[in-house]
């Protein structure tokens, strides 16, 4: 699938988008989330084959790539990368994992076990 246009998701859901073959974004294309809306955590890219991202171009979500992902030079991705092979990152990438950190403190009852 070769993305040669910004992509827009609105509305809070899940969406899961499943690709046969590889994923080509087009240079300095983005995905758009409407605010208050979409969330990158909520978009799953499920490819088959590799994954490229061009120069300056703007991922958002989740790639679960079967080969590898390669992100070109100013290229930016929110969210999170998991592949079977390799994640190749060129010069100028920025990888935002669009999570706060959580921190819970369990306390501890008296059989040494953590309650929440």
């Amino acid at each position: 699938v070769y993305l040669n246009s910004d992509v827009h998701f609105s509305g809070d859901g899940v969406y899961i988008i499943q690709i046969s073959g590889d994923l080509v974004q087009a240079e300095d294309k983005k995905v758009i989330l409407d605010l208050d809306a979409a969330k990158p955590e909520k978009i799953f890219w499920q490819v088959a084959g590799h994954v490229e991202v061009g120069v300056g171009a703007q991922m958002k979500g989740i790639i679960l790539a079967k080969t590898k992902v390669d992100f070109m030079t100013g290229s930016f991705l929110n969210g999170r990368v998991l592949t079977q092979t390799a994640c190749n990152l060129q010069s100028g990438v920025t990888i935002n994992r669009n999570t706060e950190p959580v921190t819970t403190v369990a306390p501890i009852n008296r059989r040494g076990l953590r309650s929440m």
